[in-house]
């Protein structure tokens, strides 16, 4: 792919973007055997993501691709200078169970776009939408162009080992320390979109109708098991009950008096998620935490209800690790330094929310904290707005994509200077040095 031509390129991502379309109805069908999301779920979490990805690249790729004339300092009179963007060569995805085909394609869409080849590794743990994928790429690329390799961690391993000329990683904090240790052997760049604690904060200024709305269905999206969900909440103690009150009617409005028969509730991934979930819960009950909704369990249909749980003990596994399911923490607060001290005390999240009426108290907890992405009175939208860039901080991961940082991302950023003409500055300062080139560097010192 290395030398194709924005058509090219182009051609390639519109191909990809109808034969997803054509397996629209297998997409939904895999999504549905691997966890049980609904088809609607599947259309706007998994196939509307990377279609939204491909139009937005489509429609801006030839200007993505110019080179980018930068401006040259007096200093270097006689030059010009630019960016020109080249592909970084062979790039592996490495991708994760919980939007299969979200997270393996969107990526892909950028690493096309920069002009890459590309092998993928999806997560074991969906095989039926790792099957549908691997269809669809075989219909679009040659092997030549995209690969897609399934296997398990000993797979993933070996593929590490390997000289890519980047990885792309969306997982857990514990696996990127692995692959950044990998990928240190061979100088290989990485992106690493990872999770972490993210907190939702509601402070007394907020509509607590529409704050309980979002983070309800934020967090019990897709089960809880999305890297941006809210993963507890800190609310201001005077808020509490009525957030209660309102929190327990979104659920029953998204999923009726009994979510485990709602067809719109998705459950957990496999049995060990399950079981250490389920170990979560009983150790928040054993220090107290009151569950205010929710509670219920069934292992053999992998199902966890929509839980609420307060009086949550900081010391716990629930505020400690991230959640990645459907168990949500809610921690009051008296003063909004106290909520700064509990997120402060977690590492960087990649994801904050916050629910305030008052500008400047949404302005004050934006510059006081540190995420990789916020969303201030809404819940999930920074995911799904391709102008903004995505990506964590620090535990959270680090690299950005969607749009043009994705193709950035996958791009090396090539700095040109040329000199048109036979004369330039550096002439100026070539030895032997005299008492002129003193006096022009005094000059150049001083004023530049």
């Amino acid at each position: 792919m290395a030398r194709t031509n924005a058509s090219e390129r182009r051609n390639k991502l519109m191909q990809l973007k109808n034969c997803i379309i054509r397996h629209r109805p297998q997409i939904q069908a895999a999504l549905q055997l691997d966890f049980g999301k609904s088809n609607r779920e599947t259309d706007f979490s998994e196939i509307l993501t990377v279609t939204t990805e491909i139009s937005k690249t489509v429609a801006e790729l030839r200007r993505w691709m110019r080179p980018q004339p930068v401006g040259t300092p007096v200093t270097l009179l006689g030059n010009r200078s630019e960016v020109i963007y080249q592909p970084k060569g062979v790039v592996l995805i490495i991708s994760p169970w919980n939007f299969p085909v979200n997270l393996t394609l969107t990526p892909l869409v950028s690493a096309i776009a920069a002009g890459n080849t590309v092998c993928i590794k999806p997560s074991e743990f969906t095989p039926h939408s790792n099957q549908v994928i691997e269809n669809i790429l075989k219909e679009v690329f040659s092997t030549g162009e995209v690969a897609l390799v399934q296997g398990g961690i000993e797979t993933g391993s070996a593929l590490l080992d390997l000289p890519f000329h980047h990885i792309f990683f969306t997982g857990s904090p514990q696996v990127g320390k692995i692959v950044m240790e990998k990928a240190a052997k061979s100088l290989t760049s990485v992106t690493l979109e990872m999770g972490g604690k993210s907190p939702a904060i509601i402070d007394e200024t907020a509509d607590i109708s529409l704050a309980a709305n979002r983070v309800i269905w934020s967090k019990f999206y897709n089960a809880g098991q999305i890297c941006i969900a809210p993963d507890y909440v800190l609310i201001q103690a005077s808020r509490l009950e009525e957030f209660l009150i309102h929190a327990r009617q979104a659920i029953r409005q998204f999923y009726g008096v009994d979510p485990q028969k709602s067809p719109d509730y998705t459950r957990i991934i496999h049995d060990r998620h399950f079981r250490a979930l389920k170990a979560k819960l009983d150790q928040a009950a054993e220090h107290g935490a009151r569950i205010e909704a929710g509670g219920q369990t069934d292992q053999d249909d992998r199902y966890i209800a929509p839980t609420l749980l307060t009086n949550v003990a900081l010391e716990c596994h629930l505020m400690n690790d991230e959640i990645f399911g459907p168990l949500l923490p809610i921690i009051p607060y008296q003063h909004r330094e106290d909520a700064l001290a509990v997120i402060a005390r977690l590492p960087t999240p990649l994801a904050l929310y916050i629910y305030a009426g008052d500008r400047s108290n949404q302005q004050w907890f934006l510059q006081e904290t540190r995420a990789g992405n916020t969303a201030i009175n809404t819940a999930l939208a920074q995911f799904f707005n391709v102008n903004l860039p995505f990506g964590g901080e620090q535990n959270s991961g680090f690299g950005k994509t969607h749009g043009y940082y994705g193709f950035q991302t996958f791009s090396n950023a090539r700095g040109v200077i040329r000199q048109p003409f036979r004369f330039a500055a550096v002439d100026l300062v070539q030895p032997p040095f005299s008492s002129f080139t003193r006096r022009l560097a005094d000059f150049f010192i001083r004023w530049f």
